[in-house]
């Protein structure tokens, strides 16, 4: 089913042919000499990031907290950890983003906070206090058993038992990361309340963590096992959470009412975009009716190309169900961020063609592309010694899996001490920075003929020319080799075919199909390269490479 076209757009809607980038603030730049990056070092890297040529920075979470889950659990909506820096550091790099030309787009946690938090201190201190119906609070079982059988993605059950209320509470993530009862108009309004104060402040849009993980089911019912019909081989199995259908735990259609009064809010304000992260069983469904009727999300962030599944026939799997069911609504296509292996490394082994085809893929893909920082220089997955390790997921499930920190490890700048992620005088980094990763440095891949930045550079140079490509429809191409994915994108009079090598070897897309009258021009300068060869009825490619032809 061919997708439709997107019109032309709005300045206010700047974010359907915009690209974003992630910055995980942690490890992005140091300026104070701490080890840890900070809002200030962000600021000194922004020409780098808008020289990239993307159009908004995700900042993932800087506000006030104990860092047991590294920002994700969150004291104080409205300020900034001294660890980061201030309000004051953050007017500034607002101020330097939108110089730039830069939309800033900040990370809200709404489903939890901190235990640290005012709101749950005063909630956990009896059971008919102001805000004693601001988490999500219930009696153990006779037997003393928690209300259900919740599992915690982090390990363990979803329910921690308190002595001071004498119950339950519910945490889908660390014990420590409470959930918020966002059924309740009153918390509603205090988290409305949290994003207006950075509306009012200028920043241009929110990233919302876990977003369909706001509301639960209220009789509390248990979620059924997955069973054979629904398990997903490709899935691990070392986590229990894995082993339930979460049908009751979030993802409840209640939480779309609450989607559109924060919807309502942004609107009185211009040109704001929010993109929430959807994990789900079916996250493509969810991406429909979340960002779907003009009146909640602007786009879903998918999990699709996120796993370890990559192959040709899985991702057209998943453009074709996207077509089917995303109608008008609009999703966010990642291949990497701050919870998973890096790309280069979970679809390739190390292999730098790997990043640049992935690269090339959220490129020309109908949505939203998403680059977290370090993709744009082709850096791996960094192997973790246990010692090494600050992620409490990662500690929790070792060795079977390493956790977050490969992924997290500081940004390359150069090739001086620490890879100039501080300076030389610059305390240890919170993670060790890899030599291999150094060899990869900012400084020694700029304008450098051939390198993975300059690919990246080129790419998202040529898609900003390319309206078929930002805003056009979507047709794929019928095609029997595994190895490659075809699609032609077209808007108007311009129709574009894209593709796409997933593997080792020399592979053909096949065109017959198209009918075409004429050899199609290859476009070379995108930094695609040139195909192997571009004929009317097939265009053979390299291993693990991209090309976009012209044609009519």
């Amino acid at each position: 089913m061919p997708g439709t076209a997107t019109p032309p757009t709005t300045p206010d809607e700047w974010w359907r042919s915009g690209v974003i980038y992630q910055v995980y603030p942690r490890s992005f730049a140091d300026a104070n000499g701490d080890g840890i990056g900070d809002l200030a070092g962000i600021t000194s890297k922004l020409a780098y990031v808008a020289d990239l040529g993307v159009d908004a920075v995700w900042i993932s979470p800087f506000f006030t907290s104990p860092m047991r889950d590294f920002g994700y659990d969150v004291s104080d909506y409205c300020d900034v950890d001294p660890m980061f820096g201030t309000l004051d550091d953050f007017r500034l790099l607002l101020g330097r983003a939108h110089e730039l030309g830069l939309k800033i787009l900040i990370d809200l946690v709404f489903s939890h906070t901190s235990d640290r938090h005012p709101w749950f201190t005063e909630s956990r201190a009896s059971r008919d206090n102001a805000k004693a119906d601001w988490y999500v609070w219930a009696d153990a079982k006779p037997d003393g058993t928690p209300p259900n059988n919740w599992l915690s993605i982090f390990g363990g059950v979803a329910w921690q038992w308190d002595t001071r209320r004498n119950q339950y509470f519910l945490h889908n993530f660390l014990t420590s990361q409470p959930d918020l009862n966002v059924q309740n108009p009153a918390v509603q309004d205090a988290l409305l309340d949290a994003a207006r104060f950075w509306l009012e402040l200028g920043v241009d849009g929110f990233r919302l963590d876990v977003v369909n993980f706001y509301m639960h089911d209220l009789e509390l019912r248990d979620n059924p096992p997955v069973g054979e019909a629904h398990h997903d081989p490709a899935v691990r199995r070392s986590n229990p959470y894995s082993m339930q259908r979460h049908l009751h735990d979030k993802s409840q259609p209640e939480n779309l009412l609450f989607l559109a009064r924060l919807r309502s809010l942004c609107d009185k304000y211009p040109a704001i975009a929010m993109v929430g992260e959807i994990g789900d069983e079916e996250p493509l469904i969810r991406i429909a009716e979340y960002t779907g009727g003009g009146d909640k999300l602007h786009m879903g962030y998918s999990f699709d190309l996120l796993g370890a599944r990559h192959d040709a026939p899985y991702v057209r799997r998943v453009i074709e169900k996207f077509e089917a069911v995303v109608t008008d609504g609009w999703p966010c296509w990642s291949v990497g961020n701050h919870d998973t292996v890096r790309v280069r490394t979970r679809w390739g082994n190390g292999d730098e063609r790997v990043a640049r085809a992935a690269l090339a893929l959220i490129m020309m893909m109908r949505g939203t592309p998403c680059v977290y920082q370090g993709e744009e220089l082709g850096l791996a997955n960094v192997t973790m010694t246990f010692t090494d390790l600050q992620d409490p997921f990662g500690i929790e499930f070792w060795p079977d899996e390493q956790g977050r920190d490969g992924c997290r490890t500081p940004m390359p700048w150069d090739s001086s001490v620490h890879g100039g992620f501080g300076t030389a005088a610059t305390a240890k980094p919170w993670l060790p920075v890899a030599p291999e990763h150094i060899a990869l440095n900012a400084a020694s891949q700029i304008d450098v003929s051939g390198s993975m930045l300059s690919f990246a550079r080129q790419v998202l140079a040529w898609r900003k020319t390319q309206p078929a490509i930002q805003l056009g429809s979507l047709r794929l191409i019928d095609t029997s080799n595994p190895s490659v994915l075809g699609f032609v994108r077209a808007l108007g009079a311009e129709s574009l075919v894209c593709a796409v090598n997933l593997s080792d070897e020399v592979a053909s897309l096949d065109l017959r199909d198209l009918a075409l009258s004429s050899v199609p021009s290859a476009i070379a300068d995108a930094g695609f390269g040139t195909p192997v060869a571009l004929t009317v009825d097939e265009i053979r490619l390299a291993p693990w490479s991209a090309a976009v032809a012209h044609f009519s």
